[in-house]
């Protein structure tokens, strides 16, 4: 998986023309900043865990960070973040240009209540050269969460 079927993702969605493509990597919270030109609370990044054997995501906004205790009282184990490796096989995307687009099955997505303080974030979109802009609204319609979550401090 890879820009491609997150692109695809999207565009069925009729969100394609969103896709941002650059020439520079996005691949982290502040190299996407200076991509997009935004500011990096706004990148809305892709954490990944492994929680029962299955892997989860956790969409949040750039300058948040998962609070250990937090997450312990929401999901009931310790926070176990994924390796590189376990990301690709399990989710379908590399770190860098992971998002809740075109992911494999399995993956169930939550979205932080740290993304609601902006009106438009960016999250990737499959590859470490890339973003869409989507609301926080549209981000929840797009995509199939669990639920929003309250695990980050910022």
């Amino acid at each position: 998986m890879s820009f491609k079927e997150a692109y695809q993702y999207l565009d069925e969605r009729g969100m394609g023309d969103r896709v941002k493509e650059f020439e520079v990597s996005s691949a982290t919270v502040e190299l996407a900043a200076a991509a997009v030109g935004t500011e990096p609370a706004r990148i809305a990044k892709s954490l990944t865990f492994l929680l029962e054997g299955k892997p989860i995501m956790i969409l949040c906004a750039g300058d948040a960070k998962v609070n250990n205790k937090k997450y312990k009282d929401r999901f009931q184990k310790k926070a176990k973040m994924l390796s590189r490796d376990q990301v690709i096989e399990m989710v379908g995307h590399d770190v860098g240009g992971v998002c809740p687009f075109g992911i494999k099955e399995g993956v169930d997505v939550y979205l932080d209540e740290s993304l609601k303080r902006f009106d438009v974030v960016y999250p990737a979109c499959g590859s470490g050269n890339s973003a869409v802009k989507l609301t926080p609204e549209e981000l929840e319609e797009l995509v199939d969460i669990r639920g929003w979550v309250d695990v980050c401090v910022f």
